[in-house]
């Protein structure tokens, strides 16, 4: 058996030195920029929130990390797009979880699944939506709005971020709550959607605070009510649904990192460092407070739990909602 030492120690010296060359490679990520590919448009608060986490990213990592929007068909285009990226760490998802679960129900072939194709880093905040109007709709509250939408007797439009978004869900929701109908005019995003808004092509949309706030500070858009738990410390005078008549209507609107399936497990605990140095900064989460962004680390594991039980949800309410996409 002697003669086989030599072929052990040669197979043993292989598997060392692939080994210590995989980990050089790890270790030496990144090399050149990296790719975030967000599905939503410029100016809209995915796009906001990924460029606010990129640039003190890229400052950690040492390369450029380049934003990249793919919008269309309710994020499923820019989540397509993200699977099929090298697995190699130089493609990055930032994801608007709950649209993408609720675009995951609602289309018949989504291209890709979080859940399935990805790898999960880092959980990084939440951003509440609001209902906004044109200023022109003679409504201040929620009971007013029911009675001006009930008195439009089908005849109004409303916006939403695009078929399969959560705007798009919740404006359908609350019209079956209230009773009522209207067109909704599907855009590709709150950057394409807020002109027509504001221009009065559509009267009502389910926004986020943080891509509507401008157009409320300037008087172009008025807010009507905030779709989550809590109120904004932004808009303190402006009640939550729940407050205002309408209960069981308020959304966690999660915000998160993933990476191609297969991506080396070095590069996404890198990540996942970086990510939470970042969130747990006190200048950070100040400057997203601004903006009406919440700052809120969870690591991959616990990722990957919200994921499942964020897909899980919506998809009981889209069953139980009837919601079809146009």
């Amino acid at each position: 058996m002697t003669f086989l030492k030599p072929i052990f120690l040669s197979l043993f010296t292989l598997l060392n030195l692939s080994a210590s060359v995989l980990a050089a490679n790890e270790t030496d990520w990144p090399k050149k920029p990296i790719v975030a590919v967000l599905s939503f448009p410029a100016g809209g608060s995915t796009d906001v929130f990924a460029r606010a986490v990129t640039a003190p990213l890229s400052e950690a990592l040492g390369q450029s990390v380049i934003v990249e929007n793919k919008p269309g068909a309710g994020g499923m285009i820019g989540l397509g797009t993200a699977a099929k990226a090298n697995p190699d760490g130089y493609t990055i998802h930032i994801s608007a979880l709950t649209n993408q679960s609720i675009s995951q129900a609602l289309f018949k072939n989504p291209p890709a699944d979080l859940r399935k194709d990805f790898m999960p880093v880092a959980l990084i905040g939440t951003v509440p939506h609001l209902i906004v109007v044109n200023p022109s709709v003679p409504a201040k509250n929620v009971p007013e709005l029911i009675a001006f939408i009930k008195s439009k007797k089908g005849d109004l439009s409303y916006a939403s971020q695009g078929n399969g978004s959560l705007s798009h869900l919740e404006s359908t929701l609350f019209m079956q709550r209230i009773g009522a109908t209207g067109t909704h005019i599907p855009y590709k995003g709150s950057a394409f959607a807020l002109p027509d808004l504001i221009a009065g092509n559509t009267l009502m949309m389910f926004d986020s605070v943080t891509a509507s706030l401008p157009h409320i500070q300037s008087g172009k858009l008025r807010p009507i009510a905030i779709a989550a738990a809590e109120r904004s410390p932004l808009m303190p005078n402006v009640p939550t649904l729940g407050q205002d008549g309408m209960k069981q209507f308020d959304v966690e609107n999660f915000y998160a990192v993933y990476v191609p399936k297969n991506t080396p497990p070095a590069v996404v605990a890198r990540l996942e460092r970086e990510i939470r140095k970042i969130l747990t900064n006190p200048d950070f989460k100040a400057r997203m407070a601004t903006q009406g962004i919440h700052p809120q680390f969870a690591n991959s594991e616990q990722l990957a739990e919200i994921t499942v039980k964020e897909h899980d949800k919506w998809e009981k309410v889209v069953k139980s909602a009837n919601v079809k996409v146009d």
